[in-house]
């Protein structure tokens, strides 16, 4: 793989809100008065090599960052912290549940990040820092990341909540318009979605308590906002996954009543027709002896009889309360 193909971008950070791009062979003859964001290609060997040998980090971070495992969690490695965080993918073919990794390193000149998968947040941030109206510092360029993943998972949570209401609005409606199967599909989704925001939040959280020298309070507080903006949402999570599940039972209680009634009609129709029935088929044998074959109006009292049988049945269950 390439230079090119391994350095995604790179970053040095005017602290103003700035930053001025850099390429691969600029990289290590990067001073310390200014802070950096780099970020490589997950899938590069040469970035494993380069960050293992002259990435100037703690080996363990080194390791990390290129670990298949791509749980959500926050770390402090001597006096940086290790991130692992996830977005939603908004690519029109993809589900928003199959979110896309990011994992970073910073410590309080630089951020080496890696990532497989474009993320929008990601290319919000290039966009500002090339404007000059970026983060001017490495604590809150990490912040603005988290803010901007969070961003962008609130409207995918609302819509699922917008659909969940909308099949509750058809459900009040006309029952038949409900489907099971689509309210399988929004709790299937509520539910894969909360496996991968709620260890988010607490990989936030653990952002405001690890106390690196570089992190003020300012920063502190930011990450307390951002992870109670993350716990709303998997509470809107669990909210509608809840509502879906009422709303399933009661789906499936209003068919059941459906279902019950027509085979209850159906019953009572079949007892009404049972001795009729068999007063037609003892008539209708075609044998010697039948009562009435010669007679002009046997047909016609024998109707007549019928009606009467099904009259005095429909009475009785009348009265029994079958009806």
């Amino acid at each position: 793989m390439s230079d090119a193909e391994t350095l995604i971008f790179a970053y040095a950070l005017d602290g103003r809100g700035g930053a001025s791009p850099l390429a691969w062979t600029d990289l290590p003859a990067l001073s310390a008065d200014r802070a950096v964001w780099i970020h490589l290609n997950l899938d590069s060997a040469l970035a494993r090599r380069w960050l293992a040998e002259r990435g100037d980090m703690p080996d363990l971070a080194a390791e990390t960052l290129f670990h298949e495992e791509t749980r959500p969690r926050c770390l402090a490695i001597d006096d940086g912290l290790l991130l692992n965080l996830r977005g939603v993918n908004l690519d029109p073919l993809s589900d928003p549940e199959d979110m896309v990794s990011i994992r970073l390193f910073s410590d309080s000149r630089r951020i080496v990040s890696v990532g497989r998968r474009r993320l929008e947040t990601v290319s919000d941030l290039r966009a500002r820092l090339e404007a000059g109206r970026g983060p001017a510092r490495v604590p809150d360029l990490l912040l603005d990341l988290c803010n901007g993943l969070l961003e962008r998972m609130g409207p995918v949570v609302a819509d699922l909540d917008d659909a969940i209401d909308a099949i509750e609005d058809r459900l009040l409606d006309d029952p038949r318009s409900a489907e099971p199967t689509e309210l399988w599909a929004l709790r299937r989704k509520a539910i894969a979605l909360r496996r991968f925001i709620a260890p988010q939040r607490d990989a936030i959280a653990r952002f405001a308590l690890e106390r690196v020298s570089w992190v003020d309070e300012t920063a502190v507080q930011r990450a307390r906002d951002a992870a109670d903006r993350v716990t709303r949402q998997v509470e809107d999570l669990d909210a509608a996954r809840e509502r879906a599940s009422v709303i399933q039972d009661e789906l499936t209680r209003r068919l059941g009543e459906r279902t019950n009634r027509n085979v209850y009609v159906l019953s009572v129709v079949a007892g009404i027709f049972l001795p009729l029935g068999l007063l037609a088929g003892l008539l209708g044998v075609n044998l010697g002896g039948i009562p009435g074959a010669t007679w002009h109006w046997a047909f016609a009292v024998f109707v007549a009889a019928l009606a009467v049988v099904g009259l005095a049945e429909f009475w009785l269950f009348r009265r029994l309360g079958w009806l």
